[in-house]
């Protein structure tokens, strides 16, 4: 079995700006309270950061901001995915020089590589650096998924060692713990789908619902590692409705509305990303309210 990066609830962080940059100082706060209430790894610059909009510069200056705030208290992954592999290789070189932990590579957008393509990209990538690296499978968002015999193939090179599943397809799920056991741990990558992949031998989630209930997330699935399964389900359940105003909207707009609800200094959503509608907000709303998160 290759190393776990982590084992439990990760945050997909979302980034405060400001007009014209990042909010280094909101930012360290949310990480600080992140770290307080339970959040096992900090993931930084991944979609929900909106990496797609930063520049290069801010990309960096967010990597190396979290590997230095959070000074090893927990593991600090990068998101370092591009649609240009040579890209993302500097990205992930340069976080593994400023101390990152690990990598979250999503597959290239856009271009929708073969499966041929899309395993030399990610052999590339994990060839240029010694980090542990978590593939990221989100067909909806990038066009392109992970087929089975691509995972079979990616789980032989030493340093890819997990992926972060958000295909929505459990079957497909299973198929590749059968297919690959202990040689590519799996975290959920759908906040709804948390307790049915830990219960197919996930070892976490790298989640949206973090942002607004990480202690909550870390002990659903902390009940589950513990065997308290009824309590991890109860959890699942009970935040059915958060999770789906969470996702109401194209993320990361309803979890940045929500962490400006709840007083952080959030900042802009980035065009092309909008400001939510009324009426989801109205939902959003109402199921923090209903959490005990928002008076």
């Amino acid at each position: 079995m290759k190393d776990l990066i982590f084992k439990g609830a990760g945050i997909a962080l979302i980034t405060p700006f400001t007009e014209d940059g990042i909010n280094f100082e909101e930012l360290g706060r949310i990480i600080d309270d992140q770290i307080a209430h339970g959040t096992d790894a900090i993931v930084i610059t991944g979609t929900t950061g909106e990496s797609a909009t930063m520049s290069d510069e801010e990309h960096r200056a967010a990597i190396k901001f979290a590997v230095d705030h959070v000074k090893k208290r927990i593991p600090v992954i990068a998101g370092t995915g591009s649609n240009e592999t040579r890209y993302a290789i500097e990205l992930s070189k340069y976080a593994e020089s400023v101390g990152a932990d690990a990598l979250l590579i999503v597959t290239p957008y856009y271009n929708k590589a073969t499966q041929k393509g899309l395993v030399a990209h990610y052999k590339a990538i994990a060839k240029s650096v010694s980090l542990p690296i978590i593939l990221y499978d989100v067909p909806s968002r990038t066009g392109l998924g992970i087929a089975l015999e691509s995972y079979i193939e990616l789980a032989k090179v030493p340093n890819i060692v997990a992926v972060k599943e958000a295909n929505g397809d459990l079957s497909k799920i299973l198929r590749l713990r059968a297919a690959c056991g202990d040689d590519l741990a799996i975290y959920s990558g759908n906040d709804d789908q948390i307790l049915p992949i830990l219960s197919l031998g996930g070892v976490g989630v790298i989640s949206v619902l973090s942002n607004v209930a990480p202690q909550v997330t870390h002990d659903m699935c902390q009940a589950f590692f513990d065997g308290k399964v009824k309590e991890a389900e109860r959890l699942q359940v009970e935040y059915t409705d958060l999770i789906d105003a969470l996702f109401c909207e194209v993320n990361p707009i309803p979890a940045k509305t929500a962490m400006g609800l709840l007083g952080y200094k959030v900042g802009p959503l980035r065009m092309p990303l909008s400001e939510m509608e009324e009426g989801h907000k109205e939902q959003l709303k109402t199921a923090l309210k209903r959490h005990g998160l928002l008076k």
